[in-house]
């Protein structure tokens, strides 16, 4: 029985690096029925929403979606495509993996860490208060008489919010994911030394919830402390577990760590549904032109069928990627380091590297 997945193909690079990974998935032999919709720019146009109820509709259905990277322009409906996506199905996890494949230039050897980053709360509950508004004054007014602390009349503000559920369940995720993937550790990352009742509270939940994982060790870091120690010796960590602002930020660095973000997989993870996609973005400029590297949406692509149930198809699918990588004949030009005079490849024939190496799949 086939499975059947929303695919959503974006804007700018979107569609050519999802018709890479849908031809990727393809060749492995599992079956797959597409339900293909639209969020973004192009939805925008074709259905007067970057966010369609059709497609919210087609994931709720499907419970699993491959996504491109896709755009939100000036004057949409929503402020952010993604971030009300993540919201309308309590996508509350997000996930990304950070491994250093061979033959990509970067300046480590070694890193293999997952980055688990809370996806619904902290700042990105999208409560803010513009400068100067009603609303604005009147917080300002609030906080000095509770607590006499002055903050400038010129001021905006974003509400930062941090719940014990909602902590509770993306460390346990951590935990979880850790145990799934045969990991040993889990750090946590906060700002509790001044931030202590809310980032605090993350930690303290943190801490108690680890309390349930014996056989996985724990720690945690302040996250400026844990930035520096990423960069300086990234191979130190295993699972990192975030509050959403750290984590999104975290995830970008781990990315940088293996060479970037066209070569990180990603993804956004609720009880009821899951939504694998490439993690960098639109790159306009390079859409139509057959240039862009298909690495990260493929390996998410690869996480999608290990979702599905589909592990030897997933694990064969990362291991031809990783082969096509280290092999480095046919590459795209980002993944050449400077001054390598060989010739690169267009995306179609980077994806057919892949699917060669993937064999012909045998048939039941």
């Amino acid at each position: 029985m086939a499975h059947r997945v929303t695919l959503i193909r974006g804007d700018g690079i979107g569609p050519e690096v999802v018709e890479a990974g849908r031809r990727a998935i393809e060749a492995t032999g599992v079956g797959i029925e597409w339900d293909q919709q639209e969020i973004g720019a192009g939805a925008l146009e074709r259905f007067g929403s970057v966010l369609p109820p059709a497609t919210l509709a087609s994931i709720r259905a499907n419970g699993v979606a491959l996504k491109g990277p896709v755009e939100t322009p000036p004057g949409a409906d929503l402020p952010n495509a993604n971030v009300a996506l993540r919201r309308e199905l309590d996508l509350f996890a997000n996930l990304r993996p950070c491994r250093r494949y061979r033959g990509v230039p970067s300046r480590y050897d070694r890193v293999d860490l997952v980055v688990v980053r809370e996806n619904t709360e902290d700042v990105y509950t999208g409560i803010e208060f513009e400068v100067g508004s009603p609303e604005a004054k009147e917080l300002i007014r609030f906080i000095e008489e509770t607590s006499g602390i002055q903050i400038r009349e010129d001021s905006g503000i974003s509400v930062k919010s941090l719940s014990a559920g909602g902590s509770e369940r993306i460390v346990r995720f951590a935990f979880e994911e850790a145990r799934r993937r045969g990991r040993r550790a889990v750090t946590a990352a906060h700002k509790a030394n001044i931030m202590k009742l809310s980032d605090g509270l993350f930690l303290e939940v943190a801490r108690r919830t680890a309390e349930q994982y014996p056989d996985i060790a724990f720690d945690d870091r302040i996250i400026d402390a844990l930035c520096l120690q990423l960069v300086q010796a990234p191979e130190r960590f295993d699972v990192v577990v975030l509050p959403n602002l750290y984590g999104d930020i975290v995830s970008e660095l781990g990315a940088g760590l293996i060479g970037g973000a066209q070569v990180a997989p990603g993804a956004h993870l609720g009880e009821a549904a899951a939504v694998f996609e490439a993690t960098h973005g639109t790159a306009p400029d390079l859409a139509g032109r057959d240039v862009a590297d298909p690495a990260g949406l493929l390996l998410s692509a690869a996480m999608l069928l290990r979702h599905l149930g589909e592990i030897d198809a997933g694990n064969r699918l990362e291991v031809a990627v990783a082969g096509v990588l280290e092999d480095g004949v046919d590459v795209t030009s980002d993944l050449r380091a400077p001054g390598d005079p060989r010739p690169t490849v267009g995306t179609g024939r980077m994806t057919d590297a892949v699917i060669e190496r993937l064999g012909t799949p045998s048939v039941p």
